[in-house]
């Protein structure tokens, strides 16, 4: 008999047919009861099993974590917490476990604080928590591909190796096949980079941007979807070493086609987890709603985590420039009470406090703030004609604040190449960036949301390394 997916039994149960699922013990009950899940749901099938006619050897080997295969009649139940379960047949032992190995894992059937769960990064995904978060992630990225392919945009692979560092930050992962205890000097006593394999130096890529206006430069508009990689020693609930990155480039658009295009992606990717992962979102909800509740007051968010995604579906983005924003929260209540950490001046990037601010409390929607002072901005940002500020885009959210940055690109050559001087960036490092200003140069757009930080959002998880598989972060590469 072919199995059948958890899920498909239950979205279109038929009563009374002989079924075959597989999947893993989440409990057993009574000597009777078997919730079993296979990771197409959050939601378990009941199996019923008669005790008194059945083989004890095997049923003492049901226990938490074990995978095996039920064959038996759907019914009806007659119990509360499900409409379907199966009535048992036979039972096959797939893989069998040690009860005693399991109540040292993640899998002992109790709540586990997440730090717990991340140190068992092979084995949370069979938690509920995590089963939701990574069919989620799932979605999102589809729904990415989805949106982009159904607009006429060409997915473009950049390189993960590269001589560039398209941020200027200079925190990046060298990449070289030396020996490290007998690295080549020259006669200066400097790293003989013309021996390494690449004859240059590289390291792993920090944004794809760059390649992509190459792209987008020919092909029209293009995205990338791939791995970034950040040197930052940093710790926090909002860093990785390593996580992906959405980077669409689009010629023949301004800042303002750039602000469309994202808000009408992001409003699609809510949508679609609303539409897609009701089941997920509603367990996700409830966790939510369970940790806003052992929050203060004062920070707890006054959305749940469904209503947060129809916020951002349902509302038009407000878009304000980067000076009114500023005369904003200087006009705030907040401001003028002394309750923000940190100052507010032209001339000083936004802190998520005064962004949450913006979204939660002035406009009450997702923001969009442009022309940014060009002092704080990256190099390849288009150039206003006040000559302080440039064509630049953060995207607010509730709860978390920016969650996209773009912009319009340079695409004139002489003022990208005093960027470049102002920025001190070596014109021949990047003379193949340079020269597609050479050729037929348009106004172009693109913009970046960091994969991660959407799921965070989507998910209502408030620690990064809860939404990817395996986080890579200082002194930790485990798995």
């Amino acid at each position: 008999m072919k199995r059948t997916k958890i899920k498909d039994l239950l979205d279109q149960p038929t009563t009374g047919k002989e079924v075959l699922v597989k999947g893993w013990v989440r409990a057993f009950r009574s000597n009777r009861f078997i919730q079993l899940n296979d990771g197409s749901t959050i939601n378990n099938i009941q199996a019923v099993v008669d005790y008194e006619s059945y083989d004890e050897k095997i049923l003492d080997q049901v226990s938490t974590g074990a995978a095996i295969a039920v064959h038996g009649k759907l019914v009806e139940s007659e119990g509360k917490g499900q409409s379907h379960e199966v009535q048992v047949s036979a039972i096959e032992i797939i893989g069998n476990v040690n009860p005693d190995e399991v109540q040292k894992t993640v899998m002992q059937p109790k709540k586990h604080k997440l730090d717990f769960l991340r140190e068992q990064a092979h084995l949370r995904f069979r938690t509920n928590t995590f089963g939701a978060v990574f069919r989620i992630r799932h979605g999102l990225t589809f729904a990415i591909h989805k949106f982009f392919n159904d607009r006429g945009f060409y997915n473009l692979h950049t390189p993960i190796i590269t001589g560039s560092d398209a941020e200027g930050a200079g925190e990046t992962f060298h990449v070289t096949n030396f020996d490290l205890d007998s690295i080549p000097k020259d006669d200066k006593g400097n790293v003989n980079y013309k021996e390494d394999f690449f004859g240059k130096p590289v390291n792993l890529t920090v944004s794809g941007q760059l390649e992509a206006e190459l792209g987008a430069l020919a092909l029209g508009q293009v995205y990338t979807f791939g791995p970034t990689f950040r040197a930052e020693n940093s710790n926090t609930s909002r860093h990785l070493a390593e996580f992906w990155m959405i980077e669409p480039e689009v010629a023949f658009a301004d800042l303002e086609d750039n602000m469309d295009l994202t808000e009408s992606f992001l409003k699609y990717l809510c949508q679609f987890v609303l539409d897609n992962y009701a089941d997920d979102l509603k367990f996700l909800n409830d966790r939510d709603l369970k940790e806003q509740k052992q929050k203060p007051e004062k920070d707890r968010n006054p959305l749940s985590l469904i209503e947060r995604l129809e916020f951002v579906a349902n509302n038009d983005f407000k878009r304000i420039t980067y000076t009114e924003a500023i005369d904003i929260l200087r006009n705030s209540k907040p401001y003028k009470k002394r309750k923000f950490k940190y100052d507010v001046e032209w001339g000083t990037d936004l802190q998520s406090e005064h962004e949450r601010y913006l979204v939660e409390k002035e406009f009450n929607c997702p923001v969009i703030i442009t022309d940014y002072p060009a002092s704080f901005k990256a190099f390849y940002m288009r150039q206003n004609d006040d000559d302080k500020t440039v064509a630049a885009m953060d995207v607010l959210f509730p709860g978390i604040g920016e969650i996209v940055g773009g912009s319009q690109r340079e695409e004139r050559l002489d003022v990208l190449k005093k960027k470049c001087a102002d920025f001190n960036i070596d014109e021949e490092e990047i003379w193949w960036y340079l020269d597609t200003r050479k050729f037929g140069s348009v106004p172009h757009s693109g913009f970046g949301l960091g994969f991660e930080r959407m799921v965070m959002f989507a998910t209502g998880m408030t620690n990064i390394r809860d939404v990817i598989p395996f986080p890579r972060t200082p002194q930790n590469a485990e798995f």
